[in-house]
């Protein structure tokens, strides 16, 4: 492949990447708004025009009174209510028919301007399965809560509806850094990857609990910090009774490991930004051992700050700010690893 063709399918993944971070973060704000149980069919091409008329909408919420959601807790809702939170999940299905053609349709034309190696158009192919797949998952969530007993979406497949977005964004990042990245020099490796491959693994661990805590309000278990509700391990916290079942459902354990894991990443970010000394001598280098160390300690501030704000309206934006800075916790650990894995 010629380098001109490698930019420019590299600017293109990593535009892809782009729409990925934003239909992540517009999920966040459908799951704050409420919006998620909105939209109670799922239609992969009609459902891009939204009701056009009063009838349609009427329709619509009549199909929305059905659920379980608005008895328990917007029997309330208006038509202009519900209009409010309808919004959030068409947007959020639309932003993902979006990312399919800004997909779909560069692929076509680089295959036929022959830009595209039979290696790399099997790694794409593959990328567009895991799309598809993602909109699968995504359905199989919503109708966890489409019935007259749950109130929102199993906290579990919100969980892998989650990681499977974050697979989807390291996949196309990867890609993309293997097309931009060659002419990076790299004189000094870490002679232990493990490290960040376990710190990564770690992270990944920390936002499947991110979105138990999301999906389960634990963070309301305990507001304080940082002590939990008086306590540095809560006595309701019992090891020997720990098993999966408490770790994936009770609110205070939930919580408790997902303060445990910020702690241990913290000092294995540390670790790793301390022996990974050498990089100082190339500029980009420094920044990027940097970044991880910084974005680490950011997270953990802003986590702190949602908990404490967890009983008011402010928790919403810090709640969206910890989740989008936890995603630029993970690229920069995954830019790390890959200058690291990368043959000179």
């Amino acid at each position: 492949m010629k380098v001109k063709d490698n930019k420019q399918i590299a600017t293109w993944l990593y535009f892809g990447a782009g729409t990925i971070i934003i239909q992540i973060l517009l999920g966040g704000i459908t799951r704050l708004t409420g919006s998620g149980l909105s939209i109670t069919e799922w239609q992969p091409l009609l459902g891009t025009i939204p009701p056009l008329n009063q009838s349609a909408w009427q329709t619509s919420f009549d199909k929305y009174k059905e659920i379980a959601q608005f008895h328990i807790v917007n029997s309330h809702f208006t038509l202009e209510d519900y209009k409010s939170i309808f919004f959030w999940e068409w947007l959020h299905r639309n932003w993902a028919r979006f990312i399919g053609i800004a997909f779909l349709f560069p692929l076509i034309y680089f295959l036929i301007r022959k830009k595209i190696e039979k290696k790399l158009l099997f790694s794409l192919l593959f990328l567009f399965i895991l799309g598809l797949l993602q909109a699968i998952i995504g359905w199989i969530m919503v109708k966890s809560g489409l019935n007259d007993i749950n109130i929102k979406v199993n906290h579990i497949r919100l969980s892998i509806h989650f990681v499977a977005a974050l697979i989807l964004l390291c996949y196309t990042l990867w890609l993309a850094f293997s097309l931009s990245l060659q002419p990076i020099k790299m004189r000094h490796r870490l002679r232990f990857p493990k490290l960040n491959i376990l710190i990564l693994i770690l992270v990944t661990l920390q936002m499947i609990y991110g979105a138990f805590m999301a999906g389960t309000n634990a963070a309301l278990a305990a507001i304080t910090w940082p002590d939990m509700n008086g306590f540095a391990i809560p006595p309701q916290i019992s090891f020997q009774k720990m098993n999966l079942i408490r770790m994936t459902n009770d609110l205070l354990t939930i919580q408790f490991i997902h303060r445990t894991l910020a702690y241990v990443i913290c000092i294995l970010v540390l670790t790793l930004y301390i022996k990974s000394s050498t990089w100082k001598i190339n500029s980009t280098l420094s920044f990027i051992r940097l970044s991880p160390l910084l974005l680490v300690v950011t997270q953990c501030i802003i986590g702190i700050t949602t908990i404490l704000n967890s009983i008011n309206g402010h928790y919403k934006s810090f709640a969206l700010l910890h989740q989008f800075t936890g995603i630029l916790l993970l690229i920069s650990l995954l830019l790390f690893l890959f200058l690291n894995l990368k043959k000179t």
